[in-house]
């Protein structure tokens, strides 16, 4: 696994979470659940802005784990829309680590993309409205 610093991405934080010692799994690194978890709340937020009301995930493209998250890493998700169709909007979410604070590292740690698909209060698909 690479170990070389990034930056983080010039771009806004869609979500910002620290794992605690709850989150581990028996090797002591962040449940990949966890980490799913948490893609899928962040990637929700740009959907639900752009559908403006509720939506519901519907399908998990892709999903690379590219290094572990350990407890006390900062973990931010990066959070970008890549496809709005009639009902459904396709998003690509990028999270790093920020670790080791006495000589401070950032590692990408997943990548994903998933779609979600507008729903109505009755749960039921609905066109995404267009863009202002």
């Amino acid at each position: 696994m690479a170990t070389a610093s990034l930056t983080l991405p010039a771009k806004h934080c869609t979500l910002r979470v620290v794992p605690m010692p709850a989150d581990l799994n028996q090797n002591g690194d962040v449940f990949g659940g966890w980490v799913m978890a948490q893609v899928d709340v962040a990637g929700a937020i740009p959907a639900m802005r752009r559908a403006k009301g509720r939506v519901a995930t519907v399908s998990v493209n892709s999903f690379a784990f590219k290094q572990p998250v350990s407890v006390g890493d900062i973990v931010s998700f990066y959070a970008d829309i890549v496809r709005v169709g009639t009902t459904s909007i396709t998003v690509r979410v990028e999270v790093y680590a920020e670790r080791n604070y006495a000589a401070p590292i950032i590692v990408k740690v997943t990548e994903a993309e998933l779609t979600y698909v507008a729903i109505d209060g009755d749960g039921m698909k609905r066109n995404v409205p267009p863009e202002n």
